[in-house]
């Protein structure tokens, strides 16, 4: 089978630094140090009052993934958005554009190679999100479901990252970019959609914004944890994010139709990415 170029080398430059081992660590620690303080306390009150809650067990889940679906929005636009740009601060990306690769070879293996470590790390921090077998209440299907919502945000935010990248020829102002773009489908969709029901304005006003909350991936997680465990009350604003998407009528398919939606906003960015890194390009709107 025919390997990418560009994910072949940059996967065995990365394998061989210090630097992957060090992200998996960090973050599985964080999550594994969380999971096992909001185990003690639990056993704590269990300890205090005899009475064993299993909700309390079920809430153990919901915050640890929480936590890792917080640390993928952080960590995926980092890994993407020096991508191409860091290729044009080194005055490489002319010698690669001179070879044999297609700019969309280029750009494909640079987002094979952040989402291969995105990836790793998802799957290495599942057994800290398996604790919950130990009193039930997940199954193996939900975390399937977590793993492809954990998926479609990790593609999304690295094609924000590699778009920003293309578009931009500072690594920092990249990095800076991808961050607002990241900003706004988290929190700036949620405020137009607040700011309508404020406002009053027509039930088909509300639906048409509430429809801009498909490309909220924060909205597609708390669907995803509401639907498992019932409740989000250890993390208050995920309850408000999940029920904000109640007004519309695609409630019943959020999940699929926000899925679908974001992967539509990936491959646009992947494509303008893929567009801007083209040399045969007349017109290219870098900055």
């Amino acid at each position: 089978m025919k390997i990418n170029p560009v994910y072949q080398q940059e996967s065995r430059i990365s394998a061989r630094s210090f630097r992957l081992p060090l992200i998996i660590l960090l973050c599985n620690s964080i999550l594994a140090l969380v999971a096992l303080l909001d185990m003690y306390s639990m056993i704590s009150q269990v300890k205090t009052t005899a009475e064993i809650q299993y909700s309390s067990f079920l809430s153990l889940y919901v915050f640890a993934a929480g936590m890792e679906f917080v640390l993928l929005l952080l960590i995926v636009p980092a890994l993407t958005s020096g991508s191409i740009s860091g290729e044009r601060e080194r005055q490489t990306l002319n010698l690669l554009l001179t070879t044999r690769m297609t700019p969309g070879s280029i750009v494909i293996g640079k987002l094979l190679v952040s989402l291969s470590t995105v990836f790793l790390l998802i799957i290495s921090s599942f057994p800290i999100l398996s604790l919950v077998f130990i009193y039930g209440g997940v199954t193996v299907t939900d975390m399937i479901v977590l793993l492809c919502c954990f998926s479609s945000t990790a593609l999304l935010g690295g094609c924000i990252g590699l778009c920003c990248s293309s578009v931009f020829k500072r690594s920092t102002i990249a990095t800076t970019a991808s961050y607002c773009v990241m900003a706004f489908l988290v929190f700036g969709t949620m405020a137009l959609w607040r700011l309508a029901s404020a406002i009053g304005g027509t039930t088909q006003g509300k639906e048409g914004l509430a429809c801009l909350l498909l490309a909220n991936p924060a909205v597609t997680f708390g669907t995803v944890i509401k639907s498992q465990a019932g409740h989000v009350r250890r993390i208050p604003f995920l309850e408000i994010w999940a029920e904000g998407s109640s007004v519309s009528p695609l409630i019943p398919y959020w999940l699929a139709f926000s899925m679908a939606v974001q992967l539509l906003l990936a491959f646009l960015c992947l494509w303008i990415a893929i567009d801007q890194v083209n040399p045969r390009r007349k017109r290219r709107w870098k900055i």
